[in-house]
């Protein structure tokens, strides 16, 4: 073999040797990075910042389950960086689903902090490296509760609505059946006027409170003089009052002002007084009260009715609950009025509470945030100077009533 060819030939051994060379250090790298990959425990790139951008509870755990990372809403439920996954079902859904199972699950979780809850979560999972799932919880508390709500309220009203339509029902044919009998058609078509007014009056009902369930906004929102709304709802209620037999009694400071809907106002309080007129005895005296505490108005509607016992307190605002269901039947209550406050009140940034001792009456407070007295009711100093030198009429004192 002469030089030349022995010169290609030694070539072409370097050639095939380097390239040998060459692929053991490519697999060699790859292989390496394989590993590396597969027990790295450093979040995927991206990730972090999609756990920042997320409102949603949400985590990154390794395959001891402890947590990596998290998004800021996973504190809520006590799920810090660095700590173990505590929750069982949580453990066992990473579990699942490293394993290629079912990826979501329905748990219920404790919210940390101020309110410590009970939160239904839907829980979902994925694999997002060998050794890392990402774990998201959303909040579905507020949707099941409205949902439920939603239904009670449908099986609530179709119940209440049957009453009086079977009673129109069965006092119309009983009028056909009497139409020989003027005196018993006259006493049956009385009857069906009533029942008439109470499905009237359970739909209007109805509908307000669906009306403050779903707008989002009140319609006609300005400055509200407090004794605006007071004086429109102790005349609307003074003709009740009388005939029951019962005193309408005015007191505390006056000049406050909310922000609010007068026309929502003015009902929210209105159902206040005729329920503490529906349930005084003749004689005695509702006491209507305002008092400013701290950035708060405070309205309260005292009487000296019946009371209302410690267990049945924590219902009186349930939509169709009557705490005294003969009173209810006989003075043709809905029990959707203390739902109407509550939702009138809470529209407003307020709170209505109740105290009450059977045998003893009952007090409802209902507290909504106090605005500065606008310009437009600003008297001028004269006018002002002058009113402040009248006597104080009798009902304008404080009478007890803000109990």
């Amino acid at each position: 073999m002469d030089p030349t060819q022995l010169a290609l030939l030694a070539l072409l051994v370097g050639v095939v040797i380097g390239g040998g060379v060459a692929a053991l250090i490519v697999v060699s790298v790859r292989t390496r990075d394989r590993m590396r990959a597969q027990t790295s425990t450093a979040l995927p790139e991206g990730v972090a910042d999609v756990l920042r951008a997320m409102d949603d509870a949400a985590i990154v755990v390794d395959m001891s389950t402890t947590i990596r990372a998290a998004s800021a809403a996973a504190s809520g439920f006590g799920l810090q960086v660095g700590e173990i996954l505590g929750e069982e079902r949580l453990r066992e859904l990473v579990r699942t689903v490293r394993t290629g199972g079912s990826v979501a699950d329905l748990l219920t979780l404790r919210r940390v902090g101020a309110p410590a809850e009970q939160r239904q979560v839907s829980a979902r999972a994925a694999v997002i490296s060998p050794r890392l799932t990402l774990v998201i919880l959303r909040d579905i508390t507020e949707r099941e509760r409205v949902e439920q709500m939603r239904r009670d309220f449908v099986a609530n009203t179709s119940h209440e609505l049957k009453t009086p339509v079977g009673a129109i029902t069965l006092l119309a044919e009983a009028i056909e059946s009497a139409a020989d009998d003027p005196a018993q058609v006259r006493a049956f078509a009385v009857r069906m006027s009533a029942e008439a007014a109470r499905l009237a009056g359970l739909t209007s009902r109805v509908m307000n409170l669906s009306r403050l369930q779903s707008a989002d906004e009140s319609t006609q929102v300005r400055e509200v003089p407090i004794d605006e709304v007071i004086t429109s709802v102790i005349e609307a209620h003074a003709l009740p009052a009388n005939a029951a037999g019962v005193t309408l009694v005015r007191g505390g400071t006056r000049g406050l002002f909310v922000l609010g809907d007068p026309q929502i106002l003015s009902e929210a309080l209105g159902n206040l007084v005729a329920n503490a007129i529906a349930y005084s005895p003749a004689g005695s005296h509702v006491g209507i009260g305002v008092k400013q505490i701290h950035n708060a108005v405070e309205i309260a509607v005292t009487d000296r009715g019946i009371g209302i016992s410690e267990e049945e307190q924590q219902r009186v605002f349930e939509r169709f609950y009557r705490s005294d269901q003969a009173r209810s039947r006989r003075t043709g209550g809905t029990g959707l009025g203390l739902s109407i406050v509550k939702h009138a009140v809470q529209r407003h940034g307020g709170e209505v509470r109740v105290w009450s001792r059977p045998g003893r009456g009952s007090t409802f407070t209902i507290q909504l945030p106090l605005i500065d007295e606008p310009q437009a009711f600003r008297a001028p100093a004269k006018a002002r100077k002058k009113k402040s030198k009248k006597s104080v009429p009798a009902d304008a004192r404080d009478n007890g009533a803000t109990a």
